[in-house]
């Protein structure tokens, strides 16, 4: 019997994987897009899977960069485990427990329908539970922010997951600069109590500091990962 529903679940998983493989990236592709939904034509939130797909094939090209910024070519990528080199397929979590200099980023670049060019960088923390993560969009001067998405795997509902769920706390960051006048990077901190400089600082979220700190040093060393390839894209 113990072989017969062991055959039975193995089929199971073998049928169900490709299913689960292709919602599995499809939510990826969603949550990148999230971070410049404010840019996509029509109610992002009422786009289906093929309109979805869509906008990620016809919309959005994808990089792969090392620390240094270096482009990173598919097949070495797909050498790194990463099914077909894409951008799209790199694993955050798994770069996350390489050394830093061995990691490996992915760009995303979306031009909207007036031709204008959005970069999401993808970065990963650690909140009060468990793991966060961020899509952060920028402007094509690689200093203003265009849009977030914030996720998170256990934190606390109406506390911590409010980083996902209170869309008007993310939308504080849209406008923010993580450059300063000097050029020196800042990033951009969440305060609590309340932002008190408008250009690189968001209201905390209350009962939330411990994750509130979490998104703070996720976007700082997140996005200064970065830096070599912001450089370069500048010019």
């Amino acid at each position: 019997m113990c072989v017969i529903v062991a055959f039975i679940l193995a089929g199971m998983y073998n049928f169900l994987k490709p299913i689960h493989d292709k919602n599995e990236a499809l939510y990826t592709k969603k949550a990148i897009l999230s971070a410049v939904s404010d840019q996509i034509d029509g109610d992002f939130a009422s786009l289906d899977d093929t309109q979805i797909q869509d906008i990620f094939d016809n919309q959005i090209e994808q990089k792969v960069v090392d620390m240094e910024g270096n482009e990173i070519d598919e097949p070495a990528v797909e050498a790194l485990g990463y099914f077909g080199g894409q951008a799209e397929n790199v694993d955050m979590a798994k770069e996350s427990k390489k050394p830093e200099g061995d990691r490996v980023l992915p760009v995303f670049i979306f031009t909207n329908s007036d031709d204008e060019k959005f970069y999401i960088l993808a970065t990963r923390g650690k909140g009060l539970w468990d793991a966060i993560w961020a899509n952060i969009a920028f402007e094509d001067d690689l200093n203003t922010i265009a849009g977030v998405a914030f996720d998170h795997q256990a934190e606390t509902p109406g506390l911590g997951a409010e980083i996902k769920d209170n869309k008007a706390w993310s939308e504080q960051f849209v406008g923010k600069k993580i450059y300063g006048e000097d050029g020196e990077f800042k990033s951009v901190y969440v305060r609590k109590g309340g932002a008190k400089d408008p250009v690189y600082e968001v209201d905390g979220i209350s009962g939330a500091t411990i994750t509130a700190d979490g998104v703070t040093e996720m976007l700082k060393v997140g996005i200064q990962y970065y830096e070599p390839f912001l450089k370069s894209a500048k010019g």
